[in-house]
C-alpha cells in the first residue's frame, strides 16, 4: 500500500526537531552549572522548558486555522533551533531560562503538529503502524543524543553542542513541505464538512485516553528522575535507563501494527496492569539504599518500558478516533499535554512524597495510581459516528 505523500518530510521534520531537543535537554542545564548556577537553578532550566511547551501546545490549533500548517510548523523548528547557538553568548542562567522559554514555545509546535499530521495522512486502519514509525523518529535521536551529549560536553567542550543543537533549522524546508499538503488535504476535507473550531465534546471524549496516559507518563517520570537516586550502582542505572527507553521505544513502534489490526481496546487493561507491577518490582528493587536488587529493577524497568511505549501509541490512536476529523488539532494539543503534565506531575510528585518517606514508597503509591486507571481501561473506546 502506497506511503500517502509528505511522510518522507514528516519524518524528517520530527526526527531533525527531536534531535535539537534530545542534545539540549541535559547539556543547558550543565551550561547553567558551568556559569555558576547551583542545582535548583540548573533544575529549573528544563522545568520552564516544559511550561512554555504546555502553555504553547492548546494555542497551536488555532494558530493552524489562521496561518497554515506550513506557517506554523517552520515557526516551530525555528524557535527550537535558533536559541542553541545563542547560548554561546552567555551561560547566565536568567540568559539560559530565556531560551528555554523560546524553545519551550517551538517544541509545543512541533510535538502537536507532528501528531496531528500523522491522523491528517493517515485512514484509521493505517494509522496505528504511521503512529508507531512517527514515534520511532521521536525516540531515535533520544536514544543516541541524550546519553550521549554530556559526555561530549566534558570531553570537547559545549561548542560544538550548541551547532549541532541547530538541527530542527534544517527541518524548516521539510516542514514547508508537509505543510503544503497538509493545507491541501485538510482545504479538500473542509469544502465537504462545516468548518469552524473543533466542537466542545472533543475535550470530554478525551478524558479516557489522557486519564491512561497521565497515570503511565507519570510512572515514566519518575523513574527517568528517580531511579538514577535510588539505585546503588551508577552502571546498573545506566543499564536500567537504558532497557526503559529501548522497550519503551519498540513497544511504541509495535504496538501499532497490533493496533490496526485488533483495535486499541483489549491491550490497554493488561498495559495499565504491567505499569502496576512493574513499578512494584522496581519499589522492591530500591528497597535498601546501599544494595540495589539488580534483577527485580530490570525487570520491573522493562515491564514499565513495554507499558509505557505501548500506551503512548494506543492512546494517541484512541485520540483520534473519540474526535471527528475537525477535531484532531484538539486530540493531538490534548494528548500531548497530558504526556507532558504527566512526566512533570510524576517528577514532583515522587519527589515530595519520597522526601517525606523512600524513594521505595513513593514509588508504590505511582503503582497504585497506575492500577486506579484499570476501571478506564475496560471502557470501551467510544467512536463518533
Amino acid at each position: 500500500m502506497a506511503t500517502p505523500r509528505g511522510t518522507p518530510a514528516l519524518l524528517a521534520m520530527t526526527t531533525l526537531g527531536f534531535s535539537g531537543y534530545a542534545l539540549l535537554l541535559p547539556v543547558s542545564p550543565l551550561w547553567a552549572t558551568h556559569g555558576g548556577a547551583g542545582t535548583a537553578g540548573a533544575g529549573a532550566v528544563n522545568g520552564v522548558l516544559m511550561l512554555f511547551t504546555v502553555l504553547m501546545q492548546p494555542v497551536v490549533p488555532g494558530l493552524i486555522r489562521r496561518w497554515g500548517w506550513g506557517a506554523v510548523m517552520a515557526a516551530g523548528v525555528a524557535l527550537l533551533g535558533l536559541p542553541s547557538l545563542a547560548h554561546l553568548l552567555s551561560d547566565d542562567l536568567l540568559t539560559i531560562l530565556a531560551l528555554s522559554a523560546v524553545r519551550g514555545l517551538g517544541f509545543g509546535i512541533l510535538t502537536v503538529t507532528g501528531s496531528a499530521a500523522v491522523a491528517e495522512l493517515f485512514p484509521p486502519g493505517r494509522r496505528g503502524r504511521a503512529i508507531g514509525a512517527y514515534g520511532l523518529a521521536i525516540a531515535a535521536p533520544q536514544l543516541v543524543l541524550l546519553p550521549l551529549a554530556p559526555w561530549v560536553a566534558e570531553r570537547y567542550g559545549f561548542g560544538i553542542l550548541f551547532v549541532v543543537g541547530t538541527l530542527p533549522l534544517l527541518a524548516i524546508g521539510p516542514s514547508l513541505v508537509v505543510g503544503r499538503i497538509l493545507d491541501g488535504v485538510v482545504a479538500a476535507r473542509d469544502h465537504y464538512e462545516a468548518k469552524g473550531a473543533p466542537e466542545r465534546s472533543a475535550y470530554i471524549a478525551l478524558a479516557v485516553p489522557v486519564a491512561l496516559l497521565l497515570a503511565v507518563t507519570l510512572a515514566g517520570g519518575a523513574l527517568l528522575t528517580f531511579v538514577p537516586l535510588a539505585s546503588s550502582s551508577s552502571a546498573l542505572t545506566t543499564v536500567s535507563l537504558l532497557v526503559l527507553t529501548a522497550t519503551a521505544t519498540l513497544s511504541r513502534w509495535r504496538f501499532g501494527a497490533l493496533a490496526d489490526r485488533h483495535g486499541v481496546q483489549p491491550f490497554l487493561a493488561p498495559l495499565v496492569v504491567m505499569t502496576s507491577l512493574g513499578m512494584t518490582a522496581i519499589a522492591w528493587s530500591v528497597m535498601e539504599p546501599n544494595e540495589t536488587a539488580a534483577v527485580w529493577l530490570l525487570v520491573g524497568m522493562a515491564m514499565v518500558g513495554t507499558s509505557y511505549g505501548g500506551l503512548q501509541n494506543l492512546t494517541l490512536v484512541a485520540a483520534f478516533q473519540v474526535v471527528s476529523q475537525r477535531g484532531y488539532g484538539v486530540a493531538s494539543a490534548v494528548w500531548n499535554m497530558g504526556f507532558d503534565a504527566g512526566t512533570g506531575i510524576g517528577a514532583v510528585l515522587v519527589g515530595t512524597i519520597a522526601a517525606g518517606s523512600s524513594v521505595s514508597t513513593a514509588f508504590l503509591v505511582a503503582a497504585g495510581l497506575s492500577l486506579l486507571t484499570f476501571p478506564v481501561a475496560l471502557r470501551r473506546v467510544a467512536v463518533p459516528r
